[in-house]
Parts: C-alpha cells; sequence; structure tokens
C-alpha cells in the first residue's frame, strides 16, 4: 500500500491519461508529487531522465507519458510512434530500476493485440498473430515496454505492472485535427460544424484561437479557416447544409472508456496488485498484463450519430470508404480486472455529454 506521503512521479501529467491519474491520487489524498513538463525533462533524453532520477528518487512511478495519435498520425509519422515511445519507455522503466523505485504503473493500449484476435479480446491473445498495419510502429513499442516490465520482475524481482487501457476520452484530450484520436476528433468537427451551420463565426474563431489548425487561428481570414475545415472535412454546400467527414466506412466497432474512470482502476491496481499477484505458477510467465475497460462497444457509425445528438449538430455526416477502417473490432475483456474488484462506472453517452460541456468551456 503506498503511504499517503510516499513521493510519486507522474510522467505525463498534463495529458489526458497522466492529468486524470494525478487527480484521481490528489482526491485519495496524496499529497507528495515530483512533476515536469516535457519542457522542463524530455523523456526521450536519456541523460536528462537519469539526472531527474538521481536528484528526485521517486519511490513511486505512474508512466503515463507517450506519444500517441489516432488514424491519421499513426499511418503518417510511423517512425517517429516507434521510436519515441521506445525511448521514453527504455529511460523511465530502466532509471526506476536503477534508483530503486518502488512499484511501477506502465501504461500502453489494447492496440496490442492482433488485428484479428478473438473477441472480447483476454490478456493471453497478445502476440497469437499479425497486429493490424496503420498501429503496428505504436503497438510494437507498448509491446516492449510491457514485456520490459515483465523481464525486470522476473530478472531482479521487481514490482512493475502493465495495464492496457481501451480507447480513452475525458478532460485534457487531445482535439487535434491531425492526430486525435476518433472520439475527440468527432466531438471537434461536430462542433465546429454546427457552428458553420449556424454561421457564429465568433464561436469558430474562438475554437481555432483555442486550438490553431497548422498555425491557422482565429486571426486568421475567413477564407483561410474554411480552407482548414475543408481539409479535414468540414464542409459546407450551396443550400447552407453542412457536411462532416469521418474516415472509413462506420462499420468498426469500438469501445470507450471514460478516463477518470481509467484513473480509478490504476491507482485501485498500485493500491492493491502486485506483480506476484498476476503471475501464476507455470515455468513461462506471460501475459501479466491487465485490461481497463469496460467490455462494451459500438460502431463508429452509431458513435458519430452519438456524438451529433449531443453536440447539437444537424447536418450530414459523410463516410469516406476511400480511407481506411483500420481494426475492425478491438473489444476488450475486463474480466481479470473485474475479479481483482474493479468496475467502471461512467457510461459513454454520460461521458460524451460531459466531455462536450468540457471542451466548449475549457
Amino acid at each position: 500500500m503506498m503511504k499517503k506521503d510516499a513521493k510519486i512521479f507522474v510522467a505525463g501529467h498534463r495529458g489526458l491519461v497522466g492529468s486524470a491519474i494525478l487527480n484521481n491520487l490528489k482526491k485519495k489524498g496524496y499529497t507528495n508529487f515530483v512533476l515536469r513538463t516535457h519542457e522542463e525533462l524530455d523523456l526521450c533524453n536519456q541523460a536528462a531522465v537519469t539526472e531527474f532520477f538521481d536528484q528526485e528518487k521517486p519511490e513511486y512511478v505512474f508512466l503515463a507519458a507517450a506519444h500517441v495519435g489516432g488514424i491519421v498520425a499513426n499511418s503518417l509519422y510511423r517512425a517517429d510512434f516507434i521510436y519515441r515511445n521506445l525511448e521514453i519507455q527504455n529511460n523511465v522503466i530502466y532509471n526506476s530500476f536503477r534508483t530503486g523505485v518502488k512499484k511501477l504503473l506502465f501504461l500502453g493500449s489494447t492496440c496490442i493485440y492482433p488485428g484479428n484476435a478473438p473477441q472480447p479480446m483476454k490478456e493471453d491473445c497478445l502476440l497469437t498473430s499479425e497486429l493490424e498495419y496503420t498501429n503496428e510502429p505504436y503497438a510494437l513499442a507498448k509491446i516492449a515496454g510491457l514485456k520490459m516490465c515483465e523481464s525486470f520482475n522476473l530478472q531482479y524481482n521487481t514490482n512493475y505492472i502493465a495495464v492496457m487501457p481501451t480507447n480513452l476520452y475525458g478532460p485534457n484530450d487531445n482535439f487535434n485535427l491531425e492526430r486525435s484520436h476518433v472520439l475527440p476528433a468527432l466531438i471537434r468537427k461536430a462542433h465546429l460544424g454546427k457552428q458553420l451551420m449556424a454561421g457564429n463565426w465568433d464561436e469558430i474563431r474562438k475554437d481555432f484561437n483555442t486550438a490553431p489548425v497548422e498555425g491557422i487561428d482565429g486571426n486568421a481570414s475567413q477564407e483561410a479557416i474554411l480552407e482548414k475545415l475543408n481539409k479535414y472535412g468540414i464542409t459546407q454546400s450551396t443550400n447552407g447544409k453542412v457536411n462532416v467527414e469521418i474516415w472509413g466506412t462506420g462499420a468498426p466497432l469500438r469501445e470507450f472508456l471514460w478516463s477518470e474512470d481509467m484513473a480509478d482502476a490504476c491507482v485501485f491496481i498500485m493500491e492493491n496488485v502486485d506483480f506476484a499477484d498476476l503471475k501464476g505458477n507455470s515455468k513461462e510467465v506471460r501475459n501479466c498484463h491487465i485490461n481497463i475497460g469496460t467490455g462494451k462497444e459500438l460502431s463508429i457509425k452509431e458513435l458519430a450519430y452519438l456524438v451529433a445528438e449531443k453536440v447539437g449538430f444537424e447536418g450530414n455526416i459523410v463516410f469516406n470508404a476511400d480511407k481506411p477502417d483500420g481494426t475492425m473490432r478491438k473489444l476488450t475483456d475486463p474480466s481479470k480486472l473485474h475479479s481483482l474488484g474493479w468496475k467502471h462506472k461512467v457510461e459513454l453517452e454520460d461521458g460524451i455529454a460531459m466531455i462536450y460541456d468540457w471542451y466548449r468551456n475549457k
């Protein structure tokens, strides 16, 4: 059990995952945090990470920092996704070992599982067949991190636990149209489409000022903003109706978890679960990671219409079947986590309304 004054390093504390974990820890009474922004500590810089651990010597580490993105980013920046994530993981996990960190939680993703994995996906389907092509570099990096934790535990008797959350959404999500995951991208596109249809340029400019698109902010000309909207599939016809384009057919099924639920699961695991509880008695120790999910799914098409309803977008949703769908289905089996004593609380319909309120008010 972690003491309330134990020194805790949350790597990536300003992101979707890390900020939710930090908030959960604070709510539960933890008080002693060591935090660094990316500007203060580049986790890809081995010398800087080594110096940080030597100076701070945290007792517990949540490794929530990662180089992440959706299907567009994964397709375009394959080298970045494998190289940067390997660097972050290697530096943090090794230095945690070197300086005697008591316990570490490594966060991966359910994209580690094969593209044709049996559904729902249990932990033991890892490495049973090929990965889905578009996110293969990111998935390989996360598998390496999982195996690094497992291997240090087996060789050095450390207590590093890997968790694999399903698709997350929530406060501090990434709404960058080029790099965001499907749910925040849908919310932003629906919001911008709604404002464009209403001719509400003050709101559109406010949105672009908050999150510029390829360097174009709210001070740009209307023509420049429209060009970026069109590039990312938000177009207006002559009759005023707005179309929002979505990559793929809309057929793939996806599962979504509220980020604050994920954080609660992570802290629960750090407080109550050790590697010894997960490794079993087999000579060959594998698949000691834990899925974090809801076990519930819906299609991208259903998701798009649900988002449109919650946002109030009354235009057209258009699916571009010439673009890739990605994995057709990736539903987690969270039964291992359930057996350890934790289940999610926030359902998707409520979560979408909550994240849209957050997005509008941020």
